[in-house]
């Protein structure tokens, strides 16, 4: 059975988590706030004491069968002996019987531990709010799908990141043009001139964040950043009571074809920044190449809310540490067709005064 961690209140022996709002650990029974690495400090010495044994031998049921239990793993909570099984994947989570939150370090010792974790700054409230917010404005969502849609689940997920660091030499070649027009009272003239551009540099890249986890879309991830490194701390199991964490499931060997092309973007965008003063730009040869690469592997906060409407599942997301908000919408077909209707009207109108004024000359 792997083993489990859990933080209780050293004065009420409730259990305490990670809360954002004063970035400390809070037993929410005595309201008593503790730092983490005092509290880290004190679990580790609580956890060296030699455990009880008033264990039973049971013969009820039968053996696992080979191949059936590969992929799950099974937790025993401390505050109610509640049983919780869960995938190779979970880290953390919060007992289903009693709602204690719990720690599963034995899934984290695994293979990798975190170096960094970037810790939730906001809270489950804030989410919600900040959903009703992106309904706000939005011109052509039903207007039932507010009131009629609800919540099935929110979440606060610490997904797995690996963060490379680079630096990049490169060298990119475009072709440009400069045009120029003119007219004498026989003809119009354009003269077109053309230019090899080149550009040579290095630029070097911290943290580019890749997501390692299979279960969150790479695309929704990215449409939260950025993220802010400059609040990342030192890995603590601490920072995870209270809430969900994926163990990565894409090795950062797999995603570095992903870091490559955001460096290869980023590159291309920022030296094409530097050539101006031109009618077109057209790279014709791009060389870069990468130096002093590191990997890091860190756990970024994110609340992911799932709401149900007419049989169809929408998901949110939201930055844990900015508050920066996305998730698709329903479209209402009518109000669609009203816009498009009336667009169409505006297009038409105006196409007719022109043919008119052609006519008219």
């Amino acid at each position: 059975m792997a083993k489990m961690q859990e933080f209780k209140c050293p004065y009420c022996g409730g259990s305490i988590e990670f809360d954002s709002s004063v970035q400390k650990m809070k037993c929410p029974y005595c309201d008593t706030e503790f730092d983490v690495k005092t509290l880290s400090e004190y679990a580790q010495s609580v956890e060296e004491e030699e455990p009880e044994d008033m264990s039973w031998s049971d013969e009820a049921g039968d053996e696992w069968q080979e191949g059936e239990s590969e992929g799950l793993r099974t937790y025993v909570c401390k505050s109610c002996g509640g049983e919780i099984v869960g995938d190779v994947n979970t880290a953390a989570t919060a007992c289903p019987f009693c709602g204690s939150p719990v720690v599963m370090t034995g899934n984290l010792s695994g293979v990798l531990k975190p170096d960094y974790v970037i810790p939730f700054k906001l809270d489950k409230k804030a989410a919600k709010e900040k959903l009703k917010q992106h309904f706000t404005g939005k011109r052509l969502l039903p207007k039932a799908f507010k009131t009629e849609n609800h919540i099935s689940e929110v979440k606060g997920i610490y997904v797995p990141f690996w963060l490379y660091d680079t630096d990049a030499n490169a060298d990119i070649r475009y072709k440009g043009t400069k045009t120029r027009f003119w007219s004498d009272k026989d003809y119009d003239y354009t003269e077109t001139s053309y230019y090899s551009i080149h550009r040579k540099g290095s630029i070097g890249f911290d943290h580019v964040p890749v997501d390692g986890s299979k279960s969150m879309e790479n695309d929704l991830m990215e449409s939260i950043e950025p993220f802010d490194f400059r609040e990342a701390v030192d890995f603590q199991t601490a920072y995870l009571a209270g809430y969900f964490a994926d163990k990565y499931d894409v090795t950062a060997e797999e995603c570095i074809e992903r870091a490559n092309e955001r460096i290869r973007h980023s590159t291309e965008e920022a030296f094409r920044d530097t050539v101006k003063g031109y009618s077109s730009v057209i790279p014709e040869n791009t060389s870069i190449r990468l130096k002093n690469g590191t990997t890091k592997y860190a756990l970024y906060p994110v609340w992911v809310l799932q709401t149900r409407w007419k049989g169809e599942n929408y998901i949110f997301a939201m930055n844990g540490q900015t508050g920066k908000f996305v998730g698709n919408l329903p479209t209402d077909k009518s109000a669609f067709a009203r816009w498009f209707a009336g667009t169409t009207g505006i297009v038409t109108v105006i196409a007719y005064i022109i043919l008119y004024l052609i006519w008219a000359l």
